[in-house]
């Protein structure tokens, strides 16, 4: 089951989004075969908006006739669909903590980034440590907490939190070069650079994430209208 035939899976996304990121991760692990389709969010097509008309956002997974939207659902759905190499645990606590630690990446790991990232002075210097207060909670979780002694979230192999972490978390680096702002010090958090630099090495990882020219030059263009549209 673990390949429908590229014409039954298809994928809307855009090439710089970590929400489209994780689903082609899962999909790779697990082997499904996709045809992926580039949405250009400032002239979206009728099929996104028709596919996804409440948040009109990507991702959008089409499988058959069924439309499914937002990352972390669509990261579940694969799970239960395609069960080969799974991404989350049957057991309940388990998956409980799993989508925990899921809705602390999007809720507050990821909005604290973003802020370094349109900020400036010592604004930018609070939200700095703002993130760093942040990852101090998932590093005490990797060192003394319920993933202590694994590799990655998920064992010995890519988790779905793992996916949802390490496919925002790539962005830190870039990040840190456009706003000139170290975020990850390895000598503050070591297992969560560890793991992260272990993440970003797997062959499926790299084949989903974007060339680090290209990023940046995304990010340098980004934060310049971000901080354009702020000036007095």
């Amino acid at each position: 089951m673990a390949s429908e035939g590229v014409k039954n899976v298809k994928l809307f996304g855009t090439w710089a989004s970590s929400y489209t990121h994780r689903v082609q991760l899962a999909l790779k692990l697990k082997g499904v075969e996709f045809e992926y389709v580039e949405e250009d969010l400032s002239n979206k097509s009728p099929l996104l908006l028709t596919y996804n008309p409440v948040y009109k956002k990507v991702p959008v997974l089409l499988h058959g006739e069924r439309a499914i939207a937002e990352s972390i659902v669509i990261l579940e759905y694969l799970d239960e669909t395609w069960k080969e190499k799974p991404i989350m645990s049957q057991d309940p606590y388990q998956r409980a903590i799993v989508r925990f630690w899921c809705r602390f990446a999007d809720e507050k790991l990821g909005p604290a980034v973003g802020e370094v990232f349109r900020l400036t002075g010592e604004e930018q210097k609070a939200a700095v440590d703002r993130v760093r207060d942040t990852l101090k909670l998932v590093e005490a979780e990797l060192s003394d907490g319920f993933f202590k002694g694994r590799r990655f979230f998920g064992g010995d192999e890519i988790g779905l939190l793992d996916i949802v972490m390490g496919c925002g978390s790539f962005w830190l680096w870039v990040f840190e070069e456009v706003a000139e702002a170290k975020l990850v010090d390895p000598e503050m958090f070591p297992r969560f650079h560890s793991w992260l630099r272990d993440f970003e090495e797997q062959n499926q990882v790299k084949e989903i994430i974007p060339a680090t020219d290209k990023l940046l030059e995304y990010a340098k263009s980004l934060r310049q209208m971000i901080l354009n549209q702020y000036k007095p």
